[in-house]
């Protein structure tokens, strides 16, 4: 039962990643987290091994969702060079600021953010859009910011990258597709970065490495490579608001659980 419940969870999240470019990784971590404690996972690397294992799960769903994106000519590849050049770094730092806090301050901080996130989609806040290109500096920086927030979080980035490149005159298809694409190096090194410090333990439960959870992880991946690439084809043609106003209502609620959990 608990393998069929990490299939449906990938499902899900490849769907939601491809089709906003957001949500995939927000989803794995508040459900992983109920999940391993319902297992009887350690309180103490319970939330650090959710969020560990949700970046391990984006790498190949990301890669399954901008090569989609890429064939509909939606993702700006020069910007994604200089943001990742600045993402490699953040997500190191962001998985080490992680491990600096206890499990339950990480778990209260996610579901604050993800209740922010559900907020933001609703009111439709977003940045005005600059009048002129955005300098290399500002990607590479941006790239620092959004790797480390992420890599926090356990997200592919696209809750701050989207509204961050929209503002960089980036259309919304755009947005979404080069989003996909950096959630690629936000995931390999915030993965790496959670593998490093978690590396032997003690707390861990069997099959983990560092804070990966293997079972979690082939579990999500099978469903959500192919469910990723669906998100990503029917992001071309479907209306977005009421599927944002429903993922928004969820998001809210699953927030709340995380707070009250």
């Amino acid at each position: 039962m608990i393998y069929l419940t990490y299939l449906v969870l990938g499902a899900v999240a490849g769907l939601l990643a491809g089709l906003f470019g957001v949500g995939g990784g927000l989803i794995i971590v508040s459900v992983l987290v109920i999940t391993f404690s319902a297992l009887g996972v350690s309180q103490e690397v319970l939330v650090h091994l959710a969020v560990g294992t949700s970046l391990a799960t984006i790498i190949p769903t990301s890669l399954s969702s901008s090569f989609t994106h890429h064939k509909k000519q939606g993702v700006k590849w020069a910007w994604v060079k200089l943001i990742t050049l600045g993402l490699a770094g953040g997500a190191f730092v962001g998985a080490w600021t992680a491990s600096l806090l206890s499990g339950l301050a990480l778990q209260a901080i996610i579901g604050v953010f993800v209740m922010l996130v559900a907020v933001q989609m609703v009111l439709k806040l977003q940045p005005k859009p600059k009048e002129s290109e955005p300098r290399a500096g500002l990607l590479i920086s941006a790239g620092g910011v959004i790797g480390w927030a992420s890599t926090i979080f356990g997200i592919g980035g696209g809750t701050l990258s989207v509204p961050f490149l929209t503002w960089c005159n980036a259309n919304m298809r755009q947005a979404v597709g080069t989003s996909a694409a950096l959630g690629f190096p936000i995931a390999l090194f915030g993965a790496l970065g959670y593998l490093w410090a978690g590396w032997q333990h003690p707390a861990l439960p069997e099959l983990s490495s560092g804070y990966i959870y293997w079972p979690a992880f082939i579990g999500i991946t099978v469903a959500s490579v192919p469910f990723a690439r669906v998100g990503a084809r029917l992001a071309h043609f479907l209306p977005e608001l009421l599927l944002k106003r429903l993922f928004a209502a969820m998001l809210f609620l699953v927030g709340l659980k995380l707070l009250l959990f």
